[in-house]
């Protein structure tokens, strides 16, 4: 217990440590925007407030330490229409280990269709196209250090193309999950995103210059690569509380996510969902990022369907809308298959 107490107060003292800077958004300062994108459709119809729940294959997103709660294999596949024709798609593993904890995969891909080149000389087009895109590649594992608290930790690389230029980086996210004496209630803590500065680099980046334009007969086609600055992750440190509430023999639960990014001012997302017919259907609502000054976020619903066969099988399905303020309201669907 007081390992666990040293724990939580680090990551305490970390989540607090950039509260000087909250009057300061900072947006739009960060790289790889699309790491900060919520995946899986109970947790966005939950309003993101997920850190302290995670027992499905999208916690090696929101806080790794809660694979350790599944005890069979789990694949999730989860698809959301972004805004104009911005695709995000996740795939995620999770494999059990027994006594040694479970390991997972991941993946996440924002896609978009091809768009026009134009240039310098050719404002309107060159006749060319090109394609840009976003992904990352995680490997998690997450076990119980004692039988009310787990941590997990997931490793990923991320790339990010754009015609002829890419950006690479490595990155790590740390969690734990604790479930404390007082009435069941579930607190966890977070770090996503801590890694290395993303840097865009590539042919692209390959221009012809002269040495010195105001002399006659310089040689004017050398070979210069432009210099790109590099950017921070998207880091965010996250805490998060949740409690089950049993009415009329039906699961409500409801949770409370509070975070601090670095490239925006600090949020709190809030969630609930209630579990019906034996945690068959579910119905889910929430709300994200409130006290920021203009969020474009806000209400969240959504329900799932969950069939289990025996004790061989599951398969979950999963929707969830997320309210836009300017831009156009988000769909995600979803699937769950355990074995």
């Amino acid at each position: 217990m007081k390992k666990i107490t040293i724990l939580i107060t680090i990551l305490f003292l970390l989540f607090f440590s950039g509260s000087v800077f909250a009057g300061v958004s900072k947006t739009g300062t960060s790289a790889s925007k699309f790491l900060s994108f919520s995946i899986g459709p109970r947790a966005i119809a939950m309003g993101g407030a997920f850190s302290s729940i995670c027992n499905d294959a999208s916690a090696m997103y929101w806080n790794s330490a809660g694979i350790a709660q599944l005890g069979k294999n789990e694949v999730m596949f989860t698809h959301t229409n972004w805004l104009a024709d911005i695709q995000i798609n996740y795939v995620g593993l999770v494999m059990p280990l027994g006594q040694f904890g479970n390991i997972g995969v991941n993946i996440t891909a924002m896609t978009m269709g091809d768009m026009e080149e134009t240039t310098e000389f050719y404002p309107e087009g060159t006749g060319n196209t090109f394609g840009a895109g976003s992904y990352a590649f995680g490997l998690s594992y997450g076990r119980y250090l004692y039988t009310n608290f787990m941590i997990g930790v997931n490793l990923k690389y991320i790339r990010e193309n754009i015609s002829q230029s890419n950006a690479q980086g490595l990155a790590i996210d740390i969690g734990t999950i604790f479930t404390t004496p007082f009435w069941g209630v579930k607190f966890a803590t977070s770090i996503t995103n801590f890694g290395t500065k993303m840097q865009m680099t590539g042919d692209d980046m390959l221009i012809k210059k002269g040495l010195d334009d105001t002399r006659s007969g310089s040689n004017d086609q050398l070979d210069t690569y432009l210099a790109t600055d590099a950017f921070e992750l998207p880091l965010r440190l996250q805490i998060g509380v949740s409690k089950d509430l049993l009415i009329s023999e039906q699961r409500l639960t409801l949770a409370f996510d509070a975070a601090h990014p670095n490239d925006n001012t600090e949020y709190v997302n809030f969630g609930a969902e209630l579990a019906l017919l034996n945690e068959m259907v579910f119905l889910r609502g929430g709300y994200k990022t409130l006290f920021i000054e203009y969020p474009e976020e806000g209400l969240t619903l959504g329900g799932g369907f969950n069939y289990n066969h025996f004790d061989s099988y599951g398969l979950q399905v999963d929707y969830a809308y997320q309210q836009m303020k300017y831009l156009g309201d988000l769909h995600t669907f979803g699937f769950i298959f355990r074995f």
